[in-house]
């Protein structure tokens, strides 16, 4: 990191803590939220009813074009090559044979590629979303094992490979530093989070867990993992009238877009980057290195540039989790009330990004006790950096928080569901500020009434068919409700005679979490049409606003920004509406949608439709955009997304083998606008969890810094008969300071799952296992 960089997440740092202790003291009025969404009071409308993803079936007929389907004229393909050293120089480049090889344009390397800036890192601004600070293709330097060292453009795909694999490198190494050993030895730092240390101290915990009288003290450990979405990272890119175009994967459309921008010298709007449809993203579908390349290549070229990662590709030039070891102990007295939470550890990441793994969020605000010492150091390596990963902090730090509770509850005989219900907090724990909505109580009862939690023996390693140990094990999980700032909407109404039709524009991303449907759906329902009347745009820069489907506050930014365009618009009607309109003399906030126009609140036979209003003015359209109010909420209120999560394990005694055969998730996440798509989002969120209990792990050579398992031969997830079938339930209770009542779902999932199922297997065997995975050297 420069000291740029790292000054201005210093300011923004000292920025937001100034806020967080002025915006706590407001009144609740002040506050977006303070008066509750009329959605929320809206019962007997499309929101909290199972509707099909409107894109649903263009994916499954073929029609939805991803970013390696689009097509320009006279388009060449690319292929990238890895650096083979962690750090060092480029020595020498042979590329006789590969520019010599059937249907080459040309290969690119530092020693020809335009000049450009270094992409602007994640947290420098609030639009930079740069994956580091490094130059691409600038300069002979090597950073990680995998860095793209040339680019080769081929008339196919297949030319591309194979030329690529003619290249010649050779490489001057330097001292590097590739081992957690090595790293810890060179000196830990204070890790920084969004401009803040990930750190808090409440009391003295280590004096308190001295003295409690029952105790746990131990340490967990997680390995680094890797982004596996179903489409690899991919992007099509022109230059057009000095202009640039990229069909791209993303989920941060216009902030990439900006980003790339200014590698290039472009203004804002000489970029246009659609990402209408992709194949998951997980944290990982942002900007790095080969979007970049790609377009430096078509300008060099002189000719649109297909670049698509293969799966190895991903692995060497796209982030993932980092590894984490961490220390948790809890203190308790001989009810189980806890005196002291410890949470401290440490992770690694680059000299080139600022991305630690922050375990300890979830901690913060899980349970009440009376000290805490929370902390999170890091270790630099020289590696490929780090990025978000579904639950960035909470996936991790869950499972090693939950465990630890699990251990303690063994400790004191006290039933784990039980021990947790008996540390609930009242207020946020470290802050003070009231939850906005907290019904995981709820959750907890019943999940374990749906489990059938109550009929289990505590003892572990009693319950046994043939060869088969069985056990259950439960954990909690959390994640924070956010909404970024920056979200705009433009809502357009247009009138055909008496039908009057809607198009919502947000600068949104659609990775297949239904986000496109919910936004109809909540659209409908503020507009007062029937979803068949409104159309939704998003994945385009060249819509205002931006919105980064991240961290689990994509609807909530959305709904804001809706919230927003719709007030502005009925402003505009009603001034449209004129004298004339039984509309008249009634203020904005008088006036809502309903039945395809507008009506007086509480006089309802005061109403005109949309269709009058415009007819009468003479106009065949109207349009707003509007962004939506600052996201002050989240220092109002504590916020969060909970779960209670119930697994049954069965461990062969034999051979060790551990399968999950039962897996329950009980949430609360305020409430769920649309429950097909919702518990789909559970799942996939679980299953994903299974995976790190299990399976996941990125095979890291200590020796010259690379990922030895880049391939999904190599690195295992979870396939159909890893899965057992999987039951969701939700509180369904709605928040009445959010827009439309609703918490994100889309990483609370995930959180709790790997605890879980480490919990049930310690009841089935009497084994405790403290490291991820859980693979069959850990239980025999």
């Amino acid at each position: 990191m420069s000291i740029v960089d790292d000054a201005k997440q210093v300011a923004q740092g000292l920025m937001m803590g100034a806020m967080q202790k002025l915006v706590p003291l407001a009144p609740d009025s002040w506050i977006p939220g303070g008066k509750p969404d009329p959605l929320i009071a809206r019962k007997h409308g499309l929101i909290g009813t199972p509707v099909s993803r409107l894109d649903g079936a263009l994916k499954v007929t073929g029609a939805a074009a991803f970013a390696a389907e689009y097509r320009f004229e006279h388009m060449t393909y690319a292929a990238l090559v890895y650096a083979t050293i962690a750090r060092g120089r480029v020595a020498a480049i042979d590329s006789a044979a590969a520019e010599a090889a059937p249907g080459v344009v040309l290969v690119m390397t530092h020693l020809n590629a335009p000049r450009m800036k270094n992409m602007p890192v994640f947290g420098s601004s609030p639009n930079a979303v740069g994956p580091h600070n490094l130059p691409v293709l600038q300069d002979d330097r090597i950073h990680w094992n995998g860095q793209p060292v040339a680019c080769v453009l081929a008339e196919t795909q297949e030319q591309a490979d194979h030329a690529a694999s003619l290249l010649n490198v050779s490489y001057d190494a330097e001292p590097s530093t590739t081992t957690v050993a090595g790293a810890v030895a060179n000196g830990t730092e204070q890790a920084m989070f969004f401009g803040q240390p990930l750190r808090n101290d409440v009391g003295d915990a280590e004096a308190l867990l001295a003295k409690a009288p029952v105790k746990v003290d131990q340490t967990y450990r997680t390995p680094r993992h890797n982004h596996n979405p179903i489409e690899p990272h991919a992007a099509t890119i022109a230059w057009v009238d000095g202009g640039l175009v990229i069909h791209d994967a993303s989920q941060m459309v216009s902030q990439q877009a900006e980003s790339i921008g200014a590698v290039f010298g472009l203004a804002a709007d000489k970029v246009r980057l659609t990402s209408p449809y992709v194949g998951g993203g997980f944290g990982s579908k942002g900007l790095w290195d080969h979007q970049v390349i790609g377009a430096a290549a078509a300008k060099l070229a002189g000719r649109p540039v297909r670049i698509t990662l293969s799966r190895e590709g991903v692995y060497r030039t796209v982030g993932g989790r980092t590894l984490t070891e961490q220390r948790v102990a809890i203190g308790a007295q001989a009810d189980g009330t806890f005196d002291a939470i410890v949470h401290t550890g440490m992770s690694v990441m680059t000299p080139h990004n600022n991305m630690p793994e922050p375990f300890i969020l979830g901690t913060r605000c899980t349970y009440a006790a009376r000290s805490f010492a929370l902390k999170v150091e890091v270790a630099r390596m020289n590696m490929l950096a780090n990025t978000f990963m579904r639950a960035p902090g909470e996936a991790v730090g869950t499972f090693a928080l939950e465990v630890a509770v699990d251990e303690l509850a063994v400790e004191l005989g006290i039933d784990p569901v039980e021990l947790r219900l008996l540390n609930e907090p009242e207020k946020d724990p470290l802050s003070g500020v009231p939850f906005s909505s907290r019904h995981i109580v709820t959750a907890w009862r019943q999940g374990a009434e749906r489990f059938g939690w109550a009929g289990r023996d505590p003892r572990a390693g009693v319950r046994r068919e043939g060869e088969w140990l069985i056990g259950t094990g439960c954990a909690t999980g959390t994640y924070p409700y956010y909404r970024m700032p920056g979200a705009e909407a433009r809502i357009t109404l247009t009138r055909d005679g008496d039908a009057v039709r809607a198009q919502v524009d947000v600068a949104a991303a659609e990775m297949g979490m239904g986000t496109s449907t919910t936004t109809a759906i909540v659209a409908a329902e503020r507009l007062g049409l029937p979803i068949e009347q409104v159309e939704v745009g998003y994945g385009d820069s060249a819509i205002p606003g931006a919105i980064m489907a991240g961290g689990s506050q994509q609807t909530a930014a959305i709904g804001a920004a809706v919230i927003g365009a719709h007030n502005a618009l009925v402003a505009d009607l009603l001034k449209l509406a004129g004298n004339d309109s039984p509309l008249a003399g009634l203020s904005a906030d008088e006036v809502g949608s309903i039945d395809g126009g507008l009506a007086s609140r509480t006089d309802p036979s005061r109403r005109e439709s949309y269709a009058s209003i415009l007819s009468r003015a003479q106009r065949g359209a109207v349009s707003v955009t509007k962004a939506g109010s600052m996201p002050l909420e989240l220092m109002h209120w504590s916020m969060h997304s909970h779960s209670a999560i119930f697994c049954e394990v069965r461990v062969n005694a034999v051979t060790g083998e551990l399968r999950v055969s039962r897996l329950l998730g009980s949430f609360d996440c305020g409430r769920i606008l649309n429950p097909r798509t919702a518990a789909s989002q559970f799942r996939g969120g679980m299953i994903m969890g299974l995976g790190m209990a299990l399976m996941e792990e990125t095979q890291f050579d200590e020796r010259n810094g690379r990922i030895m398992n880049p391939s999904l031969a190599e690195y295992h997830l979870p396939v159909h008969m890893d899965v057992p079938e999987i039951d969701v339930l939700w509180t369904d209770i709605p928040d009445p300071h959010t827009p439309m009542g609703a918490h994100g779902i889309g990483e609370i999932g995930i959180t709790g799952v790997a605890a879980a199922v480490a919990n049930a297997v310690w009841h089935a065997t009497g084994k405790r296992v403290r490291e991820l995975p859980i693979t069959l050297d850990k239980l025999l």
